[in-house]
Order: C-alpha cells, then sequence, then structure tokens
C-alpha cells in the first residue's frame, strides 16, 4: 500500500478508534445504571431454599444442615437487603430521569427501566411482608404492606395494591376477601403462593384443598432439592476439584520453577506475526467494535423487521441474527485484513481435536470456577448491585419457550465460543504477542475482552476468565481449547438459569 493509502486507512481508523470509544463509554456509563441480575438471582435461589426446607421425606433430618438452621429469618435477611438495593437504583434512575427532560429516546428507555425497577420493588413488598408475618413480625409486615398503599407513590400494577390488602386482612383479621384466591395465584409463585393459599384454605376449613396445597408442597420441595444439587452442589464440587488443582499447581510451581506447569513458554506463533500494530489496529476496531456497534445496529434500522419485545421467540431471533451478523463481518474483516499475508507461518489458529486438549479445556474451566467466583464476591462489593449484567441472562432467567431457549443456548454455548475465541485468542492475543511477553499480551487481550461485553460490572469477572482462556491456549497451543472451556463456562451459566427460573 502506498504512502497516501496508508495516511488514509489510518485516518478512517483514527476517527472509528474516536466512534468506537464514545459508543463503547456511552455503553459502560448508561450499564453503572442498570441493575445486576446477581441480586435477583440469589432471590430466587433463596426461594428455592424455601420450597427446599419444606420436605419431609426420607433423611429429612439431614437437610437443616445443608440449607441452614433458620431457613425463614436468613430468606427475611436477604429480601429485606434487596429491597434496600432497589430503593437505592429507582433513586438514583428518577434522579436521573430529571436531568433528561429534552432526550426523547433516552427519556423512553429510562422510563422503562424505572417502571420495571418498581414492579420489582412491589413484588418485593410483598414477599417480604409474607416473610414477616411468617416469622411472627406481624406488625412490622402490616407497616410493610401498607408502603403498597402510600400516596404520590406509582404502583405499576394495581393488583399487587390489591394483593398486600387481601394479606392484612387475611394475616391480621382472618379474613378472606371474595378475590383473595384468584389474585394469589396471579400475583405469588413457590414457597409464598403455598404458605398464602394454606392461609386461606385453614381460614375457610377447606381441609381438602390443604392437603392438596401440602401435597404439591412436597412435589415442589422434591424438586427444589433436586434444583439445588444441580446450581450448588455440580459447580460447588467443580469449584472443589479447581481449587486443589490451583494448589497443586502453585505448590509445583515453587519447586518445579520455569519447568511448572503455569510457566508459560514462548508461544509457537510468538516472532512470527507477519502483521503489525496497525492490522492488528484495524481488525479490533473495524471488524468487532464497529460491525457490533454500529453496522450491526444500523442494518436492523432499515430493515423492515417487528419489534424483538413482541414474543420470546422473535427476541431470540434478533439475538441469534445480531450476532452471527456480528461474527460474519468480524470475521470477514480478519480474513480480509490478513489475507495479504498468506499463508500464514505454522500455528496460526490452529484446531486440532486431541485428547490432551480436551483436558486443557476441562481442566482450564475448573481453574476458572473459583477464580472467578472469587472476583464476583469482591465485584458485588464493589459495584454494590449497579452495572449492569448481559442482557441474555434475564431472558434465560424468565423465558420458557423451549425455541427460545435453544437460540440462546446456540448463541451463547456454540456461535459466541468459536467467533470471540478466533478473535481474541486466535488473532489478538498472539499478534500482541510481538510487541509484549506473553503474560503481557494475555492481560491485554483479557482486558478488551471484557471491555466488548460492555457491562461494567462484569469486566473484572470477564478479564479473569479472559486471563484463564489466554493462558490456556497459550500452553496448548489449539484454539479448540479455550473454545471447549468457554463453552462450558456459557453452558454452565446456561443450565444454572434454566434449572433456576423453571423451579419457582
Amino acid at each position: 500500500m502506498s504512502e497516501a493509502g496508508l495516511t488514509v486507512r489510518r485516518i478512517i481508523l483514527t476517527v472509528l478508534t474516536v466512534l468506537a470509544a464514545v459508543l463503547v463509554g456511552v455503553s459502560l456509563v448508561d450499564s453503572w445504571n442498570q441493575p445486576q441480575i446477581q441480586g435477583r438471582l440469589e432471590l430466587y435461589q433463596t426461594n428455592l431454599l424455601l420450597q427446599a426446607a419444606e420436605y419431609q421425606g426420607e433423611n429429612s433430618v439431614l437437610y437443616p444442615r445443608l440449607l441452614g438452621a433458620d431457613p425463614l429469618a436468613a430468606a427475611m435477611t436477604q429480601y429485606e437487603a434487596a429491597r434496600t438495593r432497589v430503593a437505592e437504583n429507582l433513586q438514583r434512575l428518577e434522579t436521573r430521569l430529571e436531568t433528561l427532560k429534552f432526550q426523547e429516546d433516552a427519556v423512553v428507555q429510562l422510563q422503562g427501566a424505572i417502571e420495571q425497577i418498581r414492579s420489582w420493588r412491589d413484588e418485593l413488598i410483598v414477599k417480604t411482608g409474607i416473610l414477616q408475618a411468617e416469622t411472627g413480625k406481624l406488625e412490622t409486615a402490616l407497616v410493610t404492606w401498607q408502603e403498597l398503599q402510600a400516596p404520590g407513590e406509582p404502583i405499576v400494577r394495581d393488583s399487587l395494591a390489591d394483593t398486600g390488602e387481601i394479606l392484612s386482612r387475611l394475616w391480621d383479621e382472618g379474613q378472606v376477601m371474595p378475590d383473595a384466591e384468584g389474585l394469589v395465584w396471579e400475583n405469588l409463585d413457590g414457597w409464598f403462593r403455598d404458605r398464602t393459599l394454606a392461609k386461606i384454605y385453614q381460614i375457610q376449613d377447606r381441609q381438602e384443598s390443604l392437603a392438596e396445597v401440602a401435597a404439591e408442597q412436597q412435589q415442589a420441595a422434591t424438586k427444589a432439592i433436586g434444583s439445588l444439587a444441580i446450581i450448588i452442589g455440580i459447580p460447588g464440587f467443580g469449584m472443589i476439584i479447581g481449587s486443589g488443582i490451583l494448589i497443586f499447581l502453585l505448590v509445583q510451581r515453587l519447586i518445579k520453577g520455569k519447568d511448572a506447569i503455569v510457566s508459560l513458554k514462548t508461544p509457537a506463533t510468538s516472532g512470527q506475526t507477519p502483521w503489525d500494530w496497525e492490522t492488528v489496529w484495524q481488525v479490533l476496531i473495524l471488524g468487532f467494535f464497529f460491525v457490533g456497534q454500529v453496522a450491526v445496529p444500523l442494518v436492523f434500522q432499515l430493515l423492515p423487521l417487528p419489534r424483538p419485545d413482541t414474543s420470546s421467540s422473535i427476541r431470540a431471533a434478533y439475538i441469534l441474527i445480531s450476532y452471527l451478523l456480528l461474527a460474519f463481518g468480524g470475521l470477514s474483516v480478519l480474513y480480509l485484513s490478513i489475507k495479504p499475508f498468506f499463508p500464514l507461518p505454522e500455528g496460526w489458529f490452529r484446531i486440532q481435536l486431541q485428547l490432551k486438549t480436551l483436558w486443557w479445556g476441562l481442566g482450564g474451566y475448573l481453574v476458572a470456577l473459583p477464580l472467578v467466583v472469587v472476583v464476583s464476591l469482591f465485584n458485588q462489593q464493589l459495584w454494590q448491585g449497579r452495572g449492569g449484567s448481559n442482557p441474555i441472562l434475564p431472558i434465560a432467567l424468565e423465558d420458557r419457550n423451549g425455541l427460545a431457549v435453544g437460540v440462546f443456548f446456540f448463541t451463547a454455548s456454540v456461535a459466541a465460543p468459536i467467533f470471540e475465541e478466533i478473535m481474541f485468542r486466535g488473532f489478538l492475543l498472539p499478534s500482541l504477542t510481538r510487541y509484549l511477553s506473553p503474560w503481557g499480551a494475555i492481560l491485554l487481550s483479557s482486558f478488551l475482552f471484557a471491555v466488548a461485553h460492555l457491562q461494567l460490572s462484569e469486566l473484572l469477572p470477564l478479564a479473569t476468565l479472559g486471563m484463564v482462556l489466554g493462558f490456556v491456549y497459550t500452553r496448548s497451543g489449539n484454539l479448540l481449547a479455550p473454545m471447549l472451556l468457554h463453552c462450558l463456562w456459557n453452558s454452565g451459566t446456561l443450565v444454572s438459569l434454566f434449572v433456576l427460573g423453571s423451579s419457582i
């Protein structure tokens, strides 16, 4: 390419870099005002624990040790903490709304988020009151339910306010209002619904209905125990094994030094990068950030497509198509950028099915479990429930459409590992070794991998996962290893969400 052509390319890349930086910065700032899904996941798990605590079958005496001595008190603590976080998030968003009066699109988006949080707040009020009443704090429960009737406070669903009144009459006066049972079925689920229905049937002396609720409660308890085994037991077992592997690797590093497994050897591609930093710059900015932040959204705006919020199937199709467009655009830019350097030196983009590759992928997954969990715990304290989450996660948690779930699973567990590992580990990481040490290349590529997900609260956990992915690729020299690790990670997350969501 001539000097003039290089200058034009640099100018274009500079402009696109500034544009990408602005768009990424805006997305990260916007995510600061969005709640994390982690708080909701914890409450779903708390609800499962409440259901499991009702189990009265074989070995039921063992479960209190596993579920905690007082599940009700623990649940009430979780719900009260969640109410505090939601109130803080709601106040922050309402304050921000006042500053956006003349930005119509931003106002509409923020109002939608506020409505969702208000709905979540009201649901928490209803359920917290039930927990308080069931633990002997009736006066506190009545005050809690009264919040749904507070003047000047917008209630998203009037039926929740009616439910609060029904619960107050039920526990305080022993009175069953005419529409009580229907509203309980509409607005409550799991343990909360069973406890409230049992209260209604006791007052009405409906022994047959009471027996049916008790039987359904035992079925739900059995199912909850199985779900908890999947959600907590399997990852917990993996964490134990992963922690053991970590300890072994650290001890081996102390004993063997540079001959240890964790000592990075010079990658096969090191010193064989035929392109310079401008090609890396071009692929990263044009092939990932520009395609993802500008080109793909523009395509969806220009095409006469139905709104993604009309159904879960259409929403799933939007997510899949947008990701496939991102992957196609990104890989096309990558191919065209490195085509002048064909044939590539040996070792680039190597994908081979070997037994040791599978072990690297599985071992990396087990090691990543304790590392990411520890970082996530610190991360929660750092962001205090703010910073947003991957938009697929709440959909996977709450969606019951089998087709949509299958599409989400394919997107996250097949398409994402293939595309992202080719881009970040197959291309970016070894390209950076031309200028950085192996560990420096791993750290920088992991940071960019985390930033690319555009969620502030996920920067540290994803960067940690990215470092494990980078280490596994550098040591194995085979892209299939981090692809497998990435697939296992996303699959494990989605399976936990599906089980958690379908158990309530």
